[in-house]
Order: C-alpha cells, then structure tokens, then sequence
C-alpha cells in the first residue's frame, strides 16, 4: 500500500465542496481545487517525489470536469474516472471518494439568493441544469464511499463532519458506523446507505405532556419502548445489522449509515437510534468499528 492518502471530493454545484475542501486544508491535506481527472495520476506521481513531505491529498473533481468533454463523449469523463480511480487502486494507492449532495430546493434556493448562474443553466431554468448534473455525476456517486448530505447543514457543521471522516480515516481498515435519526417530513437524507421506517410505532406527538419534548427524554423514551412493537423491531435491527457488517466490511466498504426515520424526526426515531446504539455499543467495540450518532432534526419544530 502506498503511502499517500487520497481524498476526491465531488457532488453538485453548491452542495459545499469549496467548505469540504478548505476543512481538510485546516487539517493537513494539500488541496487542489478542479483538478482534470486525466491529469490525477500525473499528480499523485509528483506528490510521491516530495520525499514524504506530502502525504495526504484532496482533490476536487466535478461537473466542471465533466463539461470539459465534447456533449457527444461526457460518457468518457465518467470512464475515463473509473479506470483511473482502478488503476490508482491497483498500484496500491488509498482512494477515496467523497460525495456532497444536496435537495433540489435548497439548492435552487441557494442559487437565488446568491444570484449566480448554475453552470449547465446559462440562460436557462436552475433546475433543468440541476437535473443535467445529476445525470453527468451519478457514475462517480455510485463510485462514492460515502455520501454527504448537505441540505440541512451549515458550513460549520459540514467542516466538522467533513474533518472527523478524515480525522477517522487514519485508522485504515476501520469502519464506521453512523445511526442517523431523520423525520420524513423534512426530507430523506441523500447519505443514507439504508434506511428503516419507525412511523408505525405510538407517537408522542400526540400526548400532551410528551408534545413539547424530545426523543432522548426519559418520558419519552418510557412511552415509546412500552411498545411491543418498539422492542421487536429494535431486536431485529441489531440482527440485521450484525449480519450486514461483516458482509460490507468484506466488499471494502468503510463507511455505512442507517437512517431510521419518523415523522417530523423528534420522537420515535431518536429513541430508536439512541437504544440501537447502546445495544450495538459492545459488539462493535470488540470489531473495532467507530460508532457515531447524528440526530438531523431534533432541534427543528
């Protein structure tokens, strides 16, 4: 395995890549900013000649790499990414991919309030440009080790997110396991590899003294779990998920997240998430696989 640590970052114009890219330059990484997918290898190459001093790199590759081809072969952009990318691998560097995505309308919304032109857009409809890429990047988001779902976050919660997957990935070999809890009415996260739906269970929202908390309330946490249903899907849960690691670890995934979802996300989805965990909390430990908890929208109303 070669020395040098690798980072692509890609995704939609506007997600926050410019964020992602000057977090890791915070820490450490020598960052390139649209760097020509054909001109990678050449690069790494370079970097190799520093005598170490350049050990981890970040290179941002987007959609405008990808215009950069004739209409007629944007297909070879995508192609032209993936035979690099296994070429890369195959020499024993350490490639990953990470990718920013974001809502249609927050991305539209964005574009308006800084009036700049989306770049497949010019003179056109944001959204139509929008779709456009979406079609251009979907090859390297299938490419993609981890997906980062932008839309509710700021550029200071992004950094952060952004800093501890790099910060972990000095732990080669280890895998993370994030437990999102979300509510559906506020969108389906992008980054979620799974996703399991808890709206079956009693809401809380509809007791007047549980109304006004949240799902890390001792209350709260009592109504829920007095469920049968609540205790049989958890039990379920943590099987399914002991069964699934080992079988994404074996395919080289590093990063896998599970979204468990409930209406506003409040309630039923972070009791669900919190109780996972601390039934998960032991065995993966002994599996040295990092745990982390995200709660999207807790704090919303």
């Amino acid at each position: 395995m070669n020395g040098i640590r690798i980072i692509l970052i890609s995704g939609l114009s506007g997600s926050g890549k410019t964020t992602a890219i000057k977090a890791l330059e915070d820490i450490g990484f020598f960052c390139v900013d649209n760097l020509p997918i054909l001109l990678v290898p050449k690069f790494i190459e370079l970097c190799e000649q520093s005598g170490g001093r350049i050990s981890k790199v970040a290179i941002v590759e987007d959609i405008r790499g990808a215009v950069s081809y004739d209409s007629r072969d944007e297909k070879d952009f995508i192609e032209d990414s993936k035979r690099i990318i296994d070429d890369l691998k195959k020499h024993g560097y350490s490639i990953e991919i990470l990718f920013l995505d974001t809502s249609d309308p927050v991305l539209v919304r964005r574009y308006s309030e800084t009036r700049r032109e989306h770049p497949l857009a010019i003179g056109g409809l944001i959204r139509d440009g929008i779709q456009r890429e979406r079609e251009l990047l979907q090859g390297i988001r299938d490419l993609a080790n981890q997906v980062i779902d932008t839309s509710q976050l700021n550029v200071h919660q992004l950094k952060e997110i952004i800093q501890r997957y790099a910060l972990e990935g000095k732990k080669r070999g280890q895998m993370t396991l994030t437990l999102l809890s979300f509510g559906y009415s506020f969108g389906i996260p992008f980054e979620a590899d799974l996703m399991l739906d808890v709206r079956f269970l009693p809401n809380p929202y509809f007791v007047e003294d549980l109304k006004g908390l949240k799902g890390d309330h001792p209350k709260v946490v009592e109504y829920v779990l007095r469920s049968e249903e609540a205790r049989e899907f958890l039990k379920r849960a943590y099987e399914f998920i002991q069964f699934l690691l080992p079988l994404f670890e074996r395919e080289g995934k590093t990063h896998l997240t599970i979204a468990i979802g409930c209406t506003g996300g409040r309630h039923r989805s972070i009791v669900m998430v919190n109780r996972l965990a601390e039934m998960l909390k032991e065995a993966l430990n002994k599996k040295e696989i990092i745990l982390n908890i995200r709660h999207r929208d807790m704090e919303k109303g």
